[in-house]
């Protein structure tokens, strides 16, 4: 084909080296590949789905216990959670150059572990690590995608540069590109995950006892991460911000886990297990204070042991000020990477029956402020984020493959879905944390919360888009 310089085999794959990006993608796509899926994971969203509702019935590998209230439970809620596998969808999908001589090699790439990616690159090159440079370029997004224990996507430019060499004789930059097809079909994914709750309140309204079992693959089983993240079998990323870690004290709260294995690849995603675990812990809280007959932050702040956790609640519900007219208000608030965030959303339901998110207020406390207007950003990039995922985004599998492929299916937040974000930071004189992540969690909540009072739809089956909400 036009523009197509040489074929470079490497094991079990054919890269076609053109001399421009565009050339390459239309020479490959003319190639008629054979699979053999034989080992692959071929089953689809609804058998794994399947598998993991009977893992619900079943106990799993502990995780937290609590002394449950003395009183007997007067009212139980019990429900399940779906919570769908999740593509990454940077605006900007992968690539990265590389120029290797046969003895150093350069890299220009957006990098989220640079070491990593010096290491697998000088181990591809065989080479010294010494002997490899990371220039970290501006990535268009990221959210985890480029940080992966294999660093896959640098170790295959580094195979195309040592194949060229070896078959030219002279170093060329190579540039690997992969399209958005090719990351939202054959990426990595925020992993699928069920919960299953059993909550009860004393006659006083008052939580006796809290039951949760999780079901999801653990990212980092069968990874280099594994030595750091896994825990007596558990994988903390499933349930990071459930029992311990949370900053509620909850009679009873007893946690266990299963982790199926899956051959779909997982890796974390903005927030990682915090987006799950937060939007379970919070619509339940919602609903026992209902069941209660308590008011939400009242029924909250019993709970709430953490000063820190308490300031920001009473902060943005204080900054929200009165529920405007014609909206529902739901809350939320919740800790992660060592920083606390509670958003109040302000809700409309339209005549449609879906949702639009007028107004969000935030309390933040991320320690000291060091740059407020940087703080401001990322609390309001990553509501943005979390509100795009729990409106309309799935990942769905049909015998083992995805069946999304771009933005015309796999559908983000538009500029119209984007509410009034309103970010107040607590003066705070402890040591700075994160704040790049600590926005995506609540905002599912605290929409679930308003649509559920404002049309008694308890969306647990997510996105919201399964019930006509969006």
């Amino acid at each position: 084909m036009p523009g197509v310089i040489d074929i470079i085999r490497l094991p079990d794959r054919a890269i076609a080296v053109a001399g421009s990006t565009w050339q390459a993608i239309q020479a490959r796509d003319a190639l008629s590949a054979e699979w053999d899926f034989s080992t692959a994971e071929n089953r689809g969203t609804e058998a794994l789905r399947a598998e993991y509702t009977a893992l619900l019935d079943q106990e799993g590998m502990p995780l937290h216990s609590a002394e449950p209230s003395d009183a007997e439970a007067a009212q139980v809620i019990e429900a399940d959670y779906f919570f769908p596998y999740l593509a990454h969808a940077p605006m900007e999908p992968l690539d990265v150059t590389v120029l290797f001589d046969g003895k150093a090699a350069t890299f220009w790439t957006g990098s989220q572990i640079q070491t990593l990616d010096q290491g697998i690159g000088a181990q591809v090159l065989g080479i010294d690590p010494a002997s490899v440079a990371i220039n970290t370029l501006w990535g268009g997004g990221s959210f985890g995608r480029r940080a992966i224990h294999d660093s896959h996507y640098v170790a295959e430019a580094a195979m195309v540069a040592k194949a060229w060499l070896e078959t030219h004789g002279q170093a060329r930059p190579i540039k690997l590109v992969w399209t958005r097809e090719d990351d939202v079909r054959g990426g990595y994914y925020r992993p699928m995950h069920m919960h299953r709750v059993r909550a009860g309140l004393d006659a006083e309204g008052n939580i006796a006892f809290w039951q949760h079992r999780v079901v999801g693959q653990g990212l980092a089983i069968g990874t280099s991460f594994e030595q750091f993240m896994v825990k007596d079998g558990i994988d903390a990323s499933s349930v990071e911000g459930l029992g311990e870690s949370s900053p509620y004290a909850i009679p009873g709260w007893t946690v266990d886990v299963h982790h199926p294995r899956v051959g779909v690849p997982v890796l974390w995603w903005r927030s990682v297990g915090h987006t799950h675990t937060a939007y379970v812990v919070e619509t339940m809280m919602d609903e026992l204070a209902e069941a209660a007959g308590a008011d939400p932050v009242e029924f909250r702040l019993r709970y709430l042991t953490d000063p820190r956790a308490r300031g920001v609640l009473e902060l943005a519900v204080e900054k929200a000020g009165a529920v405007p007219d014609g909206l529902t208000r739901g809350i939320a608030v919740h800790k992660s990477f060592g920083s606390y965030v509670a958003e109040v959303a302000d809700v409309r339901m339209r005549e449609d029956g879906t949702v639009k998110v007028e107004r969000v207020t935030c309390g933040v406390d991320c320690g000291v402020p060091i740059n407020p207007s940087n703080i401001e950003a990322q609390v309001q990039g990553g509501l943005g984020y979390g509100l795009s995922a729990v409106l309309r985004e799935e990942i769905t599998l049909t015998d083992g493959a995805v069946d999304q492929s771009n933005f015309y299916d796999y559908t983000p937040l538009r500029i119209t879905d984007m509410p009034q974000v309103d970010v107040h930071i607590v003066r705070s004189a402890e040591a700075p944390t994160g704040i790049g992540e600590p926005g995506t969690p609540p905002i599912g909540p605290a929409l679930a919360n308003a649509v559920r009072r404002a049309s008694g739809k308890a969306v647990r089956d997510l996105p919201f888009s399964r019930h006509g909400l969006a």
